[in-house]
């Protein structure tokens, strides 16, 4: 997939600096937006996955919301992402 994912994230979020933490060790490049300071990524996040818990990855038409690592894992292996 060409499409680099979008991460919506939360400052200071643990689920978040690990989800961050675990792209960069695989070498995903990817756009971070974070939720509490824009209101418009906010909404994005909002619209796409039906809910306001970060982080949550949306890359080409796929969408997983509110994970953690040990959900990031199976996701990105079942698509064949990493």
């Amino acid at each position: 997939m060409n499409e680099k994912p979008i991460v919506y994230v939360k400052a200071g979020c643990p689920w978040c600096i690990d989800a961050e933490n675990y792209l960069k060790k695989k070498g995903i490049a990817y756009t971070a937006k974070e939720v509490r300071s824009d209101p418009a990524a906010m909404a994005e996040m909002v619209e796409l996955s039906g809910q306001s818990k970060a982080p949550t990855l949306k890359w080409g038409d796929l969408v997983l919301a509110d994970f953690g690592v040990d959900e990031l894992v199976p996701f990105l292996a079942k698509h064949g992402l990493a």
